[in-house]
């Protein structure tokens, strides 16, 4: 009978909830990635001190898009908007965990050229 009447018995989750899901499931996903990419190079302490600074930075970007979302979910754009906003910056998130990850390719290969 409720969701007949609009009104369902269990409440969507907010966007600026849903969006904290995915940022936490992509950090793990880059600090694991960066770890065994780095791993299987002969990873140096350097590199490692670099993946530490890397998970760093994203944390500090992953607080200001909360941040965002939170602002965006008090302003007055539809539901359709915050729809469509919401699935670029999850395709951002993933995309950005991925390749921000693979980068640890080229550097490892330079790293070793330049230090053996």
């Amino acid at each position: 009978m409720a969701t007949a009447l609009g009104n369902s018995a269990h409440p969507r989750k907010s966007f600026a909830k849903r969006i904290s899901t995915h940022l936490a499931a992509a950090l793990v996903f880059f600090c694991l990635a960066q770890i065994g990419i780095v791993a299987k190079m002969g990873g140096s302490l350097v590199l490692h001190l670099g993946i530490i600074i890397a998970i760093g930075g994203y944390a500090i970007a992953a607080r200001g898009l909360e941040r965002r979302w939170q602002m965006l979910e008090r302003g007055a754009l539809s539901e359709h908007g915050l729809a469509t906003r919401y699935r670029v910056d999850v395709f951002q998130i993933w995309a950005a965990s991925i390749i921000g990850a693979l980068l640890w390719i080229p550097v490892g290969i330079i790293y070793r050229f330049l230090f053996g």
